[in-house]
């Protein structure tokens, strides 16, 4: 019987136990995919702009805290500081005194707002997340077409193409690396238009009209 202790666990590792927790029996909208791999998905992108394991376990945690029970200080408690403010940086005030289809250009505008001055370890990790959603996004859109926009509160496709469009225009500190080009090229995919072209990003600028 071997005699050698059981390695500690990095603060990733225990991020990805957490998650799995706390995304027990969630699936991802509009299926029956298990959630845990929409966050799993995410540090997987991150991994691919940083080897930083404190950003690679926020990217594994970042829905824990808006969509779970879970609190920050939950998170800061487990993982500290930093971990904890990297989680919050991607996590959106639900505003949940108020319907959500009602809030979401709000939400979204913070959003943006905040990357505007966010640093680069905040932009992987929302830029990860919003990859792997429009890789979900597209794939449905094959399957079913302009429905897809249905699941969601926000239901108009060009105030999706508005709000994934910004987001590319806020990390473009981050145009070097690989999974900003998939992320504009799924962008061109998903809302036919060119996102590096003026009239595209303006038409996409004037659905933040209300």
């Amino acid at each position: 019987m071997s005699t050698n202790k059981q390695a500690e666990k990095t603060v990733f590792e225990s991020a990805v136990e957490f998650a799995l927790l706390a995304h027990h029996g969630m699936t991802r909208k509009g299926g029956t995919t298990p959630y845990i791999t929409h966050p799993m998905e995410v540090a997987a992108i991150a991994a691919s702009m940083t080897d930083d394991e404190e950003v690679l376990a926020a990217a594994v945690l970042h829905d824990v805290v808006e969509d779970t029970a879970y609190t920050i200080e939950d998170i800061k408690k487990r993982f500290g500081e930093r971990v904890a403010s990297l989680v919050s940086s991607d996590t959106e005030d639900k505003m949940k005194q108020l319907r959500p289809e009602d809030t979401w250009l709000a939400r979204k505008t913070a959003t943006i707002e905040y990357l505007k001055q966010a640093s680069r370890e905040e932009k992987i990790i929302v830029l990860s997340d919003k990859l792997s959603n429009i890789r979900s996004c597209r794939k449905d859109q094959l399957l079913v077409g302009d429905r897809l926009w249905e699941r969601f509160h926000e239901k108009r496709k060009e105030k999706h193409a508005w709000h994934y469009m910004s987001i590319l225009q806020v990390v473009d500190e981050l145009k070097d690396e690989f999974a900003y080009f998939e992320y504009k090229r799924l962008i061109e995919d998903v809302f036919g238009q060119d996102s590096s072209n003026e009239k595209g990003t303006k038409d996409a600028s004037s659905a933040s009209e209300v």
